[in-house]
């Protein structure tokens, strides 16, 4: 649809951001929405972020999502934080308002809609990883009900950071302990395209687990396919994608998008399936 002058406009920054698949995304709701609006790719530089934001704000810009490496950036710059974003210690969705900006963390949210009819309050959760994902990831599984939780990451240290912050049943372990695990989540980049593969021997896991992975290139990774052969339900990361860019476009654009077959071969068209 042609652009008027009352267009509502957003977009997704990062450094680089040509990768990221958000225009892609959220031009599809646009288009279903049949809205006056445009979602952009922003690259700006770490240093210049701040100032790029303001700039955006008094441009008329609806706000933008965050991606690598400006979401603690933006979790300093924002004049008000959502109780998640708080919790999450990062930011990677701002509004802008008339009154300031505000950061939101989408991640977690957008992790538990993945994961279906999966009741986090069900059972033990195993998280591999100690990052920001980890740690909104966690967050919202904790605050979902979830009765323990494990963390395990290369750097001990790190990891117990993250349960001190979180408190709660939080554990730290430097090998994951999967016995009684309900769901299992790599929230590191093993796996990804270009990276050496997750090794983790699933057979320890209950027959009623869930198995996820945040990485969503490829589709399916090694440790997604390595659950599906066992029987195990593998939830793929591209659905935290999709469910974590609802918010941001409601706050912006005012429709609530649905997430849906459409949509999801829409943004995976050029995602290998393995």
């Amino acid at each position: 649809m042609p652009l008027t002058g009352k267009a509502m406009l957003a977009g997704v920054t990062g450094w680089p951001v040509a990768h990221s698949r958000s225009p892609r995304l959220h031009g599809h709701w646009i288009v279903r929405h049949e809205l006056d609006a445009a979602y952009v790719p922003l690259p700006v530089r770490p240093e210049d972020f701040a100032q790029a934001m303001r700039g955006l704000r008094l441009a008329g810009f609806r706000g933008c999502n965050v991606t690598i490496p400006h979401k603690e950036a933006a979790f300093a710059l924002a004049d008000m934080l959502t109780p998640r974003a708080r919790r999450a210690g990062a930011v990677n969705t701002l509004i802008f308002r008339e009154e300031g900006i505000e950061g939101d963390c989408t991640d977690g949210y957008g992790f538990l809609q993945s994961l279906g009819g999966y009741d986090p309050a069900s059972g033990p959760a195993v998280v591999l990883g100690a990052g920001g994902a980890a740690r909104a990831i966690a967050a919202a599984l904790l605050d979902a009900g979830c009765p323990r939780l494990l963390l395990v990451n290369r750097s001990r240290a790190r990891a117990e950071a993250l349960a001190e912050a979180l408190g709660g049943p939080v554990e730290v372990a430097e090998q994951p302990k999967l016995e009684d695990a309900a769901l299992l989540v790599n929230a590191t980049s093993l796996g990804m395209a270009g990276q050496p593969p997750l090794e983790l021997d699933l057979a320890p896991l209950p027959d009623h687990a869930v198995v996820a992975d945040i990485v969503y290139v490829p589709l399916e990774t090694p440790l997604l396919r390595a659950a599906r052969g066992r029987g195990l339900r593998g939830v793929d990361g591209l659905g935290m994608l999709l469910h974590q860019a609802r918010p941001g476009f409601h706050a912006w654009f005012g429709p609530d998008p649905v997430v849906d077959d459409a949509l999801r071969e829409a943004v995976a068209a050029d995602i290998p399936p393995r």
